[in-house]
């Protein structure tokens, strides 16, 4: 099999991204440079969001995950609740830098601690890597096709309730 990503691999890689672009944001002093970055991110959090709460979870739910699963949908939402606010502000708004700050935590903590440091693992024994390739390639996919809609313009519609764990194709 060629051209084909370990599910872990990807979602950690694009824990990276979203590291990445946040650094970058917090090194501008440029507001229009600074909202380009923004949108980019806020696209990469809810096109990322979306493939783990359509795809991801629901295929790495068995009994010892479902805990850990509904809490990662309630932080996610919490997530999508920052974003929500930052989307309907000024990236030169004094309020911007301290929102992007909580993002910033509670990323950190969801994707780091909860997800690579304690998910990543259960799935690496549950999963054979033929059998993530698989997963990583249909999350790829439909990240790519997410990705080309402007995601972030459905996150304020996103806040109300965490997203359920079932599959959503």
């Amino acid at each position: 099999m060629k051209d084909t990503i370990d599910a872990l691999d990807l979602l950690t890689q694009q824990h990276d991204e979203v590291d990445d672009l946040i650094g970058q944001i917090e090194d501008s002093d440029d507001g229009e440079e600074k909202l380009e970055l923004f949108q980019e991110l806020a696209d990469k959090i809810a096109a990322h969001s979306a493939i783990e709460e359509k795809l991801f979870y629901p295929s790495v739910m068995t009994d010892a995950t479902e805990e850990q699963l509904l809490e990662a949908t309630e932080e996610h939402l919490a997530v999508k609740r920052v974003l929500a606010d930052m989307l309907a502000m000024e990236a030169t708004d004094d309020r911007f830098d301290a929102k992007l700050s909580v993002l910033k935590e509670q990323i950190r903590h969801h994707a780091r601690d909860e997800e690579e440091g304690k998910l990543f693992p259960k799935v690496r024994k549950m999963f054979d890597q033929e059998e993530r390739a698989a997963l990583g390639s249909e999350l790829l996919s439909m990240f790519e096709e997410l990705i080309e809609q402007e995601p972030r313009l459905e996150v304020p519609s996103q806040t109300t309730e965490a997203a359920p764990l079932e599959l959503q194709l």
